[in-house]
């Protein structure tokens, strides 16, 4: 009996050695891992951090996100999200009102009832971030990005810097928050947009009885300062903190700068910014997205951020992935009541033909202030995920061709654009990669269902490869094909299967 007890006892002594070297083993590992993370630092300079970084795959196969624009200046939902500039201003607008004749009439004067006065009015009673995401989920989308601070001084999230803040003031909610437990959990990465580098020049201060030009409200209007003037040191401390605040907070995978970031002055803070975040993405182990017009002869190297065309796209395959940010509106960006939506059928084809390009879209929703999304943009989210759903492999983790595409009908370049460009039409066709694969998307339907897809004639100078098959994937009609020496004409029966864009799958012969 002592010998097997002793035997035990030799067993379990073993037994507990192995398994404290295995844990210190596995400490090992972690605390090695750990040090081969932080080993690398980025420098605030563009060779550290060129030698470094790479635009995160999560970001090249997301292709569509939605952004959110929201606060204070959604319940008068009148004119634009730029009421809260426009109440501190006489003029007249053809057509209409501006937002100052219309504030005073609703309102009063702004020495009475100034913006500030709208933030206990932004209740968000109906709010619910779960819901926002699941039609977010449905609409296809991948990533989701927030307004953090937008121009007009009000920051909606739980700011440690001002407290004119979302979770202070108004709903009381730390919306930013809510957003992001909520789109994560469906899966999506969450990204948050700054415009605040604007606000200390935003609004009008000519008339000093205004209370945008009293003391007490300097933290939402910031002091009066000549608009033509660079940014003080204050101002850029100011931002630095906020901006940091934000990132620290919430970990974004994305961080969105509006056009103000771009304007002189602010080249201090340039590099210093982004070699913070890029080494937060290596601390949170994770791919993040650094996002910048761009403007004022390139505010950052090209190939180190990726470039947002606001309202616009590229009229060719960029080198670097980018990403056209715009709205289901042709009016503002927050919600108005008067908004004129575009239709889903336009989305899609821009979508489309952002993708061939080797773009992202970012497609914007103006909530009202009760919280809820305007039952317009619904139907455009879930119409756009019914198109996504059935042709997703053309769009989704895809590549560019050797060309993006062809047809008549041309697309301007460049910030706000949009205005200028027209509908496409089925005979404007866009190519995507994936995996050897091409995909060609007609954006529009043929009346008599023959597609002609000039660029794969016979002897093209794209692809030498013969056609081994070509499948519809945009519905179940039968379709037949040949390839002609001018071009590959496929015939489609029946009706249109959906709306918008036909894609088809097209294998070549190994």
């Amino acid at each position: 009996m002592k010998k097997l007890l002793a035997l035990l006892i030799l067993v379990a002594l073993v037994f507990n050695s192995c398994t404290e070297k295995k844990e210190e083993q596995k400490e090992q590992k972690t605390e090695k891992k750990e040090k081969e993370k932080t080993a690398f630092r980025y420098q605030e300079n563009w060779e550290s951090i060129r030698s470094k970084y790479e635009i995160p795959e999560w970001f090249r196969d997301a292709k569509f996100g939605i952004f959110i624009n929201w606060g204070p200046y959604s319940v008068p939902a009148f004119s634009s999200e730029k009421y809260s500039k426009g109440i501190y201003s006489e003029k007249w607008q053809k057509g209409g009102m501006y937002p100052s004749i219309y504030h005073r009439i609703h309102y009063g004067e702004p020495e009475e009832f100034g913006y500030k006065d709208l933030v206990p009015l932004f209740k968000a009673e109906n709010f619910d971030a779960a819901s926002w995401a699941k039609l977010f989920k449905k609409a296809q989308a991948k990533y989701v990005v927030h307004v953090a601070d937008y121009h007009d001084g009000f920051a909606m999230y739980n700011a440690k810097h001002t407290r004119w803040n979302v979770a202070n003031m108004g709903p009381k909610i730390d919306v930013m928050r809510e957003v992001k437990n909520a789109v994560t959990a469906e899966g999506l990465k969450f990204g948050v947009s700054s415009h605040y580098a604007l606000n200390r020049v935003f609004y009008n201060k000519s008339n000093p009885d205004w209370d945008v030009n009293n003391p007490e409200y300097y933290d939402l209007y910031w002091k009066p300062e000549d608009p033509k003037s660079k940014p003080s040191q204050e101002f850029l401390d100011h931002w630095w903190d906020r901006t940091i605040d934000v990132i620290d907070q919430y970990e974004p995978d994305l961080l969105w700068f509006d056009f103000g970031f771009d304007k002189p002055g602010f080249e201090s803070v340039h590099k210093k910014i982004l070699a913070y975040y890029y080494n937060k993405g290596l601390d949170w182990d994770k791919g993040v997205v650094f996002q910048d017009k761009n403007m004022k002869n390139h505010s950052f190297p090209e190939d180190l951020i990726t470039l947002d065309i606001e309202r616009g796209r590229m009229d060719d395959i960029y080198k670097y992935p980018w990403q056209t940010d715009t709205s289901v509106g042709v009016i503002s960006w927050g919600y108005i009541n008067n908004e004129k939506y575009k239709t889903s059928d336009y989305l899609i084809d821009e979508l489309i033909d952002i993708v061939s390009k080797n773009g992202c879209l970012l497609l914007n929703v103006g909530p009202k202030a009760d919280g809820t999304i305007p039952d317009e943009a619904k139907t455009i989210l879930e119409e756009m995920g019914s198109w996504l759903t059935v042709n997703d492999e053309a769009i989704f983790n895809t590549r560019p061709w050797k060309i993006f595409g062809e047809g008549p009908t041309k697309v301007s370049k460049g910030h706000h654009s949009e205005k200028n460009n027209k509908e496409s039409g089925f005979e404007d066709i866009r190519f995507t990669t994936k995996d050897d694969i091409l995909y060609a998307t007609s954006l529009g339907w043929a009346d008599n269902g023959v597609f002609n897809i000039k660029s794969l004639a016979k002897g093209n100078e794209y692809e030498s490869r013969e056609i081994a098959s070509i499948q519809f994937i945009s519905g179940a009609n039968k379709i037949d094909w040949k390839q002609t020496e001018k071009g590959l004409q496929i015939n489609v029966e029946g009706k249109k299967p959906c709306e918008a864009a036909f894609s088809f799958k097209i294998e070549f012969k190994k």
